[in-house]
C-alpha cells in the first residue's frame, strides 16, 4: 500500500454568499492594498533619487492645489466616467466590450464630420446637438456591429471589439492626412469654430454636467428598469434567460448599443469640449483605464465618480511630478501601474479564497 497525496498544495475557490467577507473586512482589505501600493510605489522613487514623501505630496498637490490644477483634473476625470458608465451594462451581462477606444473615436469623427461640413451655417445651439446625434449614432454603429455578430454567430466579442479599435484610429489617421487635412502637409485637422465648441461652466466645458447626469440615467436603468434586469439575469446564465422567454441576442444587440451611444457621446465631448479638434489619439486610452474604474466601482453608477476622481488625481499629479522634479515619465507611470494593480488585485482576495491542504486530504493507492 502507497499513500499519494493527490490534492493540490493551494486551491482557488470562489466565495458563496454564506462565506462573504463582512464590509469592515471588506474595506480594510482595500484600504490596506491602496497603503501597500503607496509603500511599493517608493521603491521606484527612490531607485530615481528622488524622496518619496516629497513626491507623493507633489502628486496631491499637482491634482487639487490650484483651480487651474482642479480644472485640468476634472478634465481628464469627464471622459474616464463616461466610458465606465458606457460599458457597465455590456460588463453586467458578461459581454466584454473592449472597444470602446474605437467607439469614442468612431463618435467624434461622426461629430467631426457635422463641424466641418456645417460649423459655417449652423447657429451654435443646434450644430452642438447635431454633432451630438451623429456622435451617438457613429458610436451605436460601431458597437452594433460586434454586438450583431456575437448574437448571431457567437464570435469572440474581446478580440472583435479590440479590433475595432485599431480600425477606428486608423480611419482618423487617414482623415488627417486626406479629406481633412488643413495645411498639406501637416495632417493636422483644423480648429473647429467658436460655435462647435461646448461652453464652459465654473471654467470647465460642460461635459462633467453631461456625465453626472449619466450617472443618474445609467443606475436607474441598470436597477429600476426592465432591460436593466433582463442584462442581469442573462449575466448569471444564459441559459436561465432563454428558459424565461428573453430574446437573448437581441439584449445583446440592444445594450451594445447603449453602451456604444454613450462611447459616441464621450467622444463628441472630447472634440467639441476638450480637444476642439480631432486626431487619432482623440480617445487617449481612456477606454481601457474605464475598465479599471467600472471593475473598482463594482458597476456601480455613483462609486465610479470617486474611481474616476483619484485615477484623474493620479494622472494628473504624475505628470506634475515628471515638470516638477525632472522624474522619468516612465517612473511616474510606474507608480501609477503599481497603485491601480493593488486595487484590482485586493478585489481578487474580496471575491475568491485559497484554500490550503490538509494533512488528511490523500487518497490511498495499491
Amino acid at each position: 500500500m502507497k499513500e499519494k497525496n493527490k490534492t493540490p498544495l493551494i486551491r482557488l475557490a470562489k466565495r458563496v454568499k454564506t462565506d462573504m467577507m463582512s464590509p469592515r473586512k471588506v474595506w480594510a482589505i482595500r484600504i490596506g492594498s491602496i497603503v501597500f501600493a503607496f509603500i511599493l510605489g517608493m521603491i521606484p522613487i527612490i531607485m530615481a533619487g528622488q524622496n518619496p514623501f516629497q513626491s507623493y505630496g507633489i502628486i496631491i498637490s499637482g491634482a487639487l492645489s490650484k483651480p487651474g490644477y482642479i480644472r485640468q483634473t476634472v478634465k481628464r476625470a469627464i471622459p474616464l466616467l463616461g466610458v465606465a458608465l458606457a460599458i457597465a451594462p455590456c460588463f453586467k451581462m458578461k459581454f466584454w466590450n473592449i472597444g470602446a477606444e474605437g467607439q469614442i473615436t468612431m463618435g467624434a469623427i461622426f461629430a467631426s464630420a457635422i463641424a466641418i461640413w456645417f460649423q459655417n451655417s449652423l447657429p451654435a445651439f443646434p450644430l452642438l446637438m447635431l454633432m451630438m446625434l451623429a456622435g451617438i449614432l457613429g458610436g451605436a454603429i460601431w458597437a452594433f456591429i460586434p454586438g450583431f455578430f456575437k448574437a448571431k454567430y457567437n464570435t469572440n466579442e474581446t478580440l472583435f471589439t479590440l479590433m475595432m479599435n485599431y480600425i477606428a484610429i486608423g480611419i482618423v489617421r487617414w482623415l488627417q492626412g486626406g479629406p481633412w487635412e488643413g495645411r498639406p502637409g501637416t495632417q493636422i485637422i483644423p480648429m473647429f469654430s467658436d460655435k462647435a465648441r461646448l461652453p464652459n461652466v465654473f471654467g470647465i466645458y460642460c461635459g462633467w454636467i453631461i456625465v453626472l447626469v449619466l450617472v443618474v440615467v445609467v443606475h436607474i436603468y441598470m436597477n429600476y428598469t426592465k432591460h436593466g434586469y433582463e442584462v442581469a439575469v442573462i449575466g448569471d446564465s444564459e441559459n436561465t434567460a432563454r428558459y424565461a422567454g428573453m430574446n437573448v441576442g437581441w439584449i445583446m444587440m440592444r445594450t451594445m448599443l447603449l453602451s456604444g451611444s454613450i462611447c459616441g457621446i464621450v467622444g463628441w465631448m472630447l472634440v467639441s469640449g476638450a480637444n476642439g479638434t480631432l486626431n487619432a489619439d482623440v480617445a487617449g486610452g481612456v477606454g481601457f483605464t474605464a475598465i479599471t474604474v467600472a471593475w473598482l466601482s463594482q458597476l456601480n453608477s455613483f462609486a465610479m465618480i470617486i474611481i474616476a476622481s483619484m485615477l484623474a488625481i493620479i494622472g494628473k499629479g504624475s505628470a506634475t511630478l515628471q515638470t516638477k522634479l525632472g522624474v522619468p515619465a516612465s517612473v511616474a507611470d510606474i507608480v501609477s501601474g503599481i497603485l491601480l494593480f493593488c486595487m484590482l488585485g485586493c478585489e481578487f482576495f474580496i471575491n475568491y479564497k485559497l484554500i490550503f491542504r490538509k494533512k488528511s486530504d490523500k487518497e490511498v493507492h495499491a
